[in-house]
């Protein structure tokens, strides 16, 4: 059973308390990777596992005064430990901890993520299968093009965010590596067995190679796995507010039992739900555009990206985390109108049957270029009088002398375009 994981979780995932506890659970576990090599009397280990602790307010206050945040807490580790600290941090450098403990936590945070996201395409596939059949309009350049079904929209958005989920989990993969290599990467004063054990312990790979950090290649890759499904779910948004818009209304975001939608208009229903998650799919790709611009560091590093760090991992993950929420939401409770989708299908009088009257025509042995010529001008007129294009075709002699009007009746067909629908979703879906 899929557990339903909260943005509080989240949050505290990101807390400056569990930054802290995930740096001590890297300087133990290299402790004793230390101890089995001989490096750390086992009581002297003992002794620092017991009484391994931080404290934040502490740690904020020593950093006023080193201006180092590793340096503060190895300070306030210190203090409760006593003189076995001596041992703690040995022959590691300030990102053996902080780039192993930051990729531990994005992998953690991946992990809450695809909680949701599978949660989301749960709603998806519930939703796809419910309105499989009903009729609506398809535009394209937001014009009427052809019918298809609200079922293939939602399977559509089933299929790209599984494309997501793949995306993600490979970028999980990619950031789920640690480094215990030293200033430079060269392990001159902690032996790879060390990296090895602490990586294992962290639910991590040793990275093949590194400097004094973790290349930014793969924070980029996992920010542009975040800021992908972030966009396809502005694409669903944006698609639902196009939806909603009063001259088409064939669906609509939830709209509550109190909720108000405007201060000035009581009849205002607005779609402030996926205007939101468009607004916030375009941080998402601010805080991608600036993991790119991590992955190019000075020598065999600088502190250029570090800050920026702090700022877009937590954000965007949980705002990720966040989304998948809500949008979950927004799709189990939409309003779906299938009598105005029809109504919307009839409005352009038939105009979407014209590829079928050409095909039809071309099929009877009319030359193609011919045949679109005939079928445009019966089309424009349509548009300009606004007669039924069924009724325009029935009268041009050029068409009924060759199709005969059992054929013309037989392709004024709303059916004939969900025919395949069925074996569509079985490619979605499955059998």
């Amino acid at each position: 059973m899929i557990e339903r994981y909260t943005l509080k979780e989240m949050a505290t995932l990101w807390s400056m308390q569990n930054k802290f506890a995930v740096w001590l659970e890297v300087e133990i576990a290299a402790c004793e990777a230390h101890h089995k090599l001989g490096n750390i009397p086992a009581d002297a280990l003992a002794v620092i596992k017991q009484k391994a602790k931080f404290d934040v307010a502490r740690i904020d206050e020593i950093e006023k005064e080193v201006r180092h945040d590793v340096i503060a807490f190895t300070t306030s580790v210190a203090e409760f430990i006593g003189p076995e600290s001596r041992y703690v941090h040995m022959g590691l450098t300030s990102s053996d901890v902080v780039d192993t403990a930051l990729c531990a936590l994005m992998k953690r945070a991946g992990g809450l993520i695809l909680e949701k996201l599978d949660l989301f395409l749960a709603a998806l596939e519930k939703q796809a299968h419910a309105y499989k059949m009903t009729p609506c309009m398809g535009r394209t350049h937001g014009v009427h093009a052809e019918p298809t079904t609200f079922g293939l929209k939602l399977a559509l958005w089933h299929a790209e965010m599984r494309r997501n989920r793949l995306r993600l989990v490979n970028a999980i993969e990619t950031i789920s590596v640690g480094k215990i290599s030293g200033a430079v990467g060269t392990h001159a004063h902690c032996s790879p067995q060390i990296e090895k054990y602490v990586c294992e312990k962290m639910g991590l790979v040793p990275a093949p190679i590194s400097t004094q950090i973790i290349q930014r290649d793969r924070h980029a890759d996992y920010m542009a796995a975040l800021a992908i499904t972030a966009a396809t779910i502005e694409k669903i948004a944006l698609e639902i507010r196009h939806l909603q818009r009063s001259e088409v209304l064939e669906a609509e975001e939830p709209f509550h039992q109190g909720q108000k939608g405007s201060s000035a208009m009581p009849h205002k229903r607005n779609p402030v739900q996926c205007e939101q998650m468009c607004g916030l799919a375009r941080v998402m790709r601010g805080n991608m555009h600036t993991a790119l611009e991590n992955v190019a560091l000075w020598h065999e590093r600088d502190i250029s990206h570090s800050g920026a760090e702090r700022v877009i991992v937590p954000d965007s993950t949980t705002l990720l985390h966040y989304m998948l929420e809500k949008m979950r939401k927004v799709i189990e409770g939409l309003h779906v109108y299938p009598k105005r989708m029809l109504r919307n299908i009839d409005a352009t009088y038939g105009l979407f049957y014209s590829q079928k009257v050409l095909l039809a025509l071309v099929e009877s042995g009319m030359v193609r270029e011919e045949a679109y010529a005939l079928v445009q001008g019966l089309a424009m007129r349509c548009w300009r009088e606004e007669l039924l294009f069924k009724d325009l075709v029935m009268d041009e002699p050029k068409i009924t002398g060759r199709l005969g009007q059992a054929r013309i009746e037989e392709l004024f067909d709303l059916n004939y375009y969900l025919r395949n629908v069925d074996e569509i979703f079985k490619r979605v879906f499955g059998g």
